[in-house]
């Protein structure tokens, strides 16, 4: 007899790159099995050349020498099926709209404003948001136009 596998479901929340807060771009798993944009943690690991240490943003679990990096190919495949799938929800911005300040690329409609970051957030980046800051003051609005820098 065969044995189906269960499907495997991947959510958005395990696209996300930490340190950008986008969908991963070139994904890296580090040893300690957290996953960034390769370009995201070179630019974190490039700042640490000088102490010859290097740590994951998230664990904070340190790593010497260097670790080489190397494209997770199966995480690049979800990440570009999500894109086609689940993505489509997501409002692009129209010439009148506020756009999210944190997308790159293709910028999406920004639904909430931060008065303590003064950036607009579409909902994937809002929900972001509420996680990073989560138990602090920030005050946060519906968006009602560009904020003043």
């Amino acid at each position: 007899a065969v044995k189906w596998l269960k499907p495997v479901f991947f959510s958005v929340e395990q696209s996300i790159c930490p340190v950008c807060l986008d969908l991963l771009k070139d994904p890296v798993a580090i040893p300690c099995g957290h996953s960034y944009c390769m370009s995201c943690i070179t630019d974190c690991w490039d700042q640490e050349d000088q102490k010859r240490v290097y740590s994951c943003p998230q664990s904070r679990q340190t790593f010497s020498p260097r670790p080489a990096l190397a494209k997770n190919t199966m995480l690049t495949e979800v990440v570009e099926k999500l894109k086609k799938t689940k993505l489509k929800a997501a409002v692009p911005a129209g010439s009148g709209d506020v756009e999210c300040d944190i997308c790159t690329g293709r910028k999406h409609k920004a639904v909430k404003s931060c008065l303590v970051c003064l950036e607009s957030y579409c909902q994937t980046h809002f929900e972001r948001h509420e996680e990073f800051h989560s138990g602090k003051r920030h005050k946060e609005t519906d968006v009602t136009g560009r904020l003043q820098q």
